[in-house]
C-alpha cells in the first residue's frame, strides 16, 4: 500500500511539473498573440471625443522580482544568512511564479534552501491559486540530499491588510508538509515601515535525514524596521525568534543546530 502511494505521489509530482510547463507555454503563446493587439480601445462610435482620457491597455505582460528577506542573523550559536525571494511574469489573471527561500547557519554549517516554479491563476480580486514544482536542497556540510515536491497553495492579500502565502507540499516519497507565512506592514512615516512576520512549518511524516519530525516543525515570528531610501531599496534591522518543536527539535539538536534562538537581523529589501 505504501509503495503504491509513493508511486501515485511520484506521478502527481510529475503531472504538476508537466502542467506548469504546459501553462507556461500557453501563457507565452498568449503574450505573443497579444503583442499585436495592445492598441487602446476606441470610444463608442469609433472616433475619440474631446475631453475623454486616454484609454489604458490591460493586456500587457509584466514582471516583478522581490527580495523580501536578504539578511544576516546574529545570535547565540547563530551566524546565518537568510533569504526569501519571489518573482512573477504574466498578466493580471495568469502568471508564472518563481520562489526561493532558505537559511544557512555558519557555526554548525547547517541549512536548507528551496526553489519553486509555479503557475498562478487569479481566483479572487486579491488571491492567486498556485500549483507547480518545488526542489528542496540540504546545505549542511555532511548532508547534500535533495528532493522534489508537487505544490498547491494560495498567495495574496487577506483581511486586515495581511499578506498570506500558504502551500502544501507532496514529495515523490509521499511525504506531506506545509508552510504558512503571514506578513503585515505598518507605515510609521511615508518611508519608515515596520513589518511583522510570522512563519510556521509542519509535516505529516517524520523524515529524519532532512531534520524533519512529524507535527509542527518550527515557528519564526519577527519584527523588521526598514527605511525606504527609494521605493525599490530599503535597508532594515530587526529581531526574530526561531523555535523548533518535538521530534524536529531533537533532530536539530543532534545536528548541532539551535532549537530556540533569538536572532538580531540586518539586511536589505529590494524589488525590481
Amino acid at each position: 500500500m505504501k509503495c503504491a502511494f509513493r508511486n501515485l505521489s511520484t506521478r502527481l509530482v510529475a503531472m504538476l511539473g508537466l502542467s506548469i510547463a504546459l501553462n507556461a507555454l500557453a501563457l507565452a503563446a498568449y503574450a505573443q498573440g497579444q503583442a499585436g493587439h495592445d492598441m487602446p480601445l476606441q470610444p463608442p462610435g469609433g472616433t475619440p471625443k474631446a475631453g475623454w482620457p486616454s484609454p489604458v491597455s490591460d493586456r500587457s505582460m509584466n514582471s516583478f522580482l522581490l527580495f523580501d528577506l536578504l539578511e544576516f542573523q546574529l545570535g547565540e550559536n547563530v551566524n546565518a544568512a537568510r533569504w526569501d525571494i519571489v518573482g512573477w511574469w504574466g498578466g493580471d489573471a495568469q502568471r508564472i511564479w518563481v520562489k526561493s527561500e532558505g537559511r544557512y547557519n555558519g557555526p554548525p554549517r547547517t541549512g536548507e534552501g528551496d526553489l519553486q516554479i509555479l503557475y498562478g491563476h487569479l481566483i479572487s480580486p486579491f488571491i492567486d491559486f498556485q500549483a507547480g514544482f518545488r526542489w528542496e536542497q540540504q546545505l549542511s556540510w555532511d548532508n547534500k540530499l535533495g528532493r522534489a515536491f508537487g505544490v498547491v497553495g494560495v498567495q495574496g492579500l487577506v483581511p486586515f491588510g495581511m499578506e498570506l502565502e500558504a502551500a502544501v507540499f507532496l514529495s515523490t516519497n509521499a511525504d506531506v508538509s506545509a508552510r504558512v507565512t503571514l506578513t503585515q506592514d505598518f507605515l510609521l512615516t511615508q518611508r519608515l515601515i515596520l513589518q511583522a512576520r510570522f512563519e510556521i512549518n509542519a509535516a505529516v511524516q517524520s523524515v529524519p535525514q532532512y531534520g524533519i519530525g512529524s507535527g509542527v516543525n518550527d515557528i519564526e515570528p519577527g519584527l523588521r524596521l526598514r527605511y525606504e531610501v527609494m521605493r525599490e531599496v530599503a535597508p532594515y534591522i530587526g529581531v526574530s525568534w526561531l523555535k523548533s518543536f518535538g521530534e524536529t527539535a531533537s533532530l536539530r539538536a543532534q545536528g548541532g543546530d539551535n532549537t530556540s534562538a533569538l536572532q538580531f537581523v540586518a539586511g536589505v529589501r529590494l524589488w525590481f
